[in-house]
Formats: C-alpha cells, sequence, structure tokens
C-alpha cells in the first residue's frame, strides 16, 4: 500500500489550521485522517493536531493486539478514538481562555484487509477513485448540504452558497458528538482520497478525477491537486491524503 499527504496554508491564510497523519499498521492495515480546525488561527491549529494525535493513538492502541474480525469490535473502536479525541478537544477548549469554542472536522479511513470503514464529523471529505469514476463516500455535516437534501436548492449552488462553510457538527465543540461510520470495499488498484474543504471548494470532482487519470503515484496526484488549487486561488487551508490500495 501506498501513503502520501500534503497541506499548505494556501494563498489568502497565514496559518494552517489543517493536521493530517497516515500510518501503516501490523496486520496489513493502515490509518488516515485529517482535521480542519476552527476557533481562530492559534485555537483552530490545536484543535485539529489534537484530534489528529488522539484519535491516532486511540486506534492504534486498539489494534495493538490485533486487528478484530467482527465489524461491530472494529466500529466500537473508531466510535471510541472520535470520543476521546472529542473529549480531549472539549476539555482544552474549557480550561484555556484562549482555546474557548474551538473544534475540528475530522475524516478517518481505516483500511484493512478486504474492506475500508470510513469516519467522519464535519465537512472535510473521504473519496474512492476507481474505474475512471469518482465517488463521495462520507455525507457532508453542514448547512447548505441540509438545504440539498431538503431540496431546496442544487448541488451547483452549494458551491457558492454565502453560508457553505457553516457546518452543524464538528469535533471538541460539546461534550458528546456522533460520528458517521461508512463501509467500504474497494478493489485493488482503487485510491482512497482524504481531503479538507479547502481543496473541494476549489477543485470540482471531476477535476479531480481527471488528474488522478494523468497522475500514476499517490504523491505525484497530492502534488498535482495542490498545485492546481493554489492556481486557482486556494482561500483557505488545503489539505490532501491519498492511499493506493
Amino acid at each position: 500500500m501506498n501513503i502520501f499527504g500534503v497541506t499548505d496554508t494556501g494563498r489568502h491564510r497565514r496559518d494552517n489550521q489543517d493536521s493530517y497523519a497516515f500510518r501503516q499498521l501490523a496486520g496489513g492495515a493502515a490509518l488516515l485522517v485529517v482535521c480542519d480546525g476552527m476557533g481562530g488561527a492559534r485555537a483552530g491549529s490545536v484543535a485539529s493536531s489534537v484530534a489528529v494525535e488522539t484519535f491516532t493513538a486511540a486506534v492504534e492502541e486498539a489494534l495493538a493486539g490485533g486487528v478484530p474480525e467482527e465489524r461491530g469490535p472494529r466500529e466500537a473502536l473508531l466510535r471510541e478514538a472520535c470520543r476521546q479525541a472529542n473529549e480531549r478537544v472539549f476539555r482544552l477548549s474549557l480550561d484555556q481562555p484562549e482555546y474557548e469554542g474551538m473544534g475540528t472536522t475530522l475524516v478517518a479511513a481505516l483500511i484493512l484487509p478486504g474492506a475500508v470503514c470510513m469516519a467522519n464529523i464535519g465537512d472535510s471529505r473521504g473519496y474512492v477513485l476507481e474505474n475512471d469514476s469518482i465517488r463521495q463516500v462520507t455525507a457532508d455535516h453542514s448547512l447548505v448540504q441540509l438545504l440539498v437534501d431538503r431540496g431546496e436548492i442544487t448541488p451547483a449552488q452549494a458551491r457558492v452558497h454565502p453560508q457553505k462553510n457553516l457546518i452543524t457538527r464538528a469535533l471538541g465543540v460539546d461534550s458528546e458528538v456522533e460520528c458517521d461510520l461508512t463501509w467500504l470495499e474497494p478493489g485493488e488498484g482503487g485510491r482512497l482520497l482524504l481531503c479538507s474543504d479547502g481543496l473541494t471548494n476549489v477543485l470540482e470532482d471531476e477535476t479531480i478525477l481527471e488528474l488522478s487519470g494523468r497522475e500514476g503515484s499517490p504523491e505525484g496526484l497530492c502534488r498535482a491537486l495542490l498545485s492546481l488549487t493554489l492556481e486557482r486561488g486556494a482561500p483557505d487551508n488545503v489539505t490532501v491524503v491519498l492511499a493506493q490500495l
């Protein structure tokens, strides 16, 4: 398995509030995670970095004794990792006034032999690219997604909506938060792409797919996606993590 990740402040922000990590784990497993922080420059970067660190450590600890065979225990360890990350960020926001109200999105993929489970909170996204197609796996927890689901606006209108950055769920804002879990069975050679909205607010899915067809390696595709996003203005931080299965 080949994994690569990049992050950049973008063209207009002074600080990078995105964080990411990926780990190759025992038994042919791997973990990818991207977080996009909020709550002011310093608070946002603290929220995202603490969430990545806590979530990753919790998953690694849970898998230290081996990968569970059943889906239930696999889901339980991801939910527990989200719970621990949420609790740590939330407690920091209560204990230190400068971090009040901070939070972060989270999207993660636990890659196991024959299956992948994605977890997400907020509007950072997970995609599968395979068979010359691209599919968004995660559902945004955002105001505009609610409006799309209700049929009040179209997906095209959502991309330019003035409130497109308002999210309805975030890690670390409340004492408890629910993560969505989605199971996948991507084929060999497929790609998993995790990203912050700094990428998807600039590049449409078709553009991501087109670049994927040109770039044969995860590093090449990550760098190409970042380069084009920066070329098109990159008003926000941009983070991309890609796994070639």
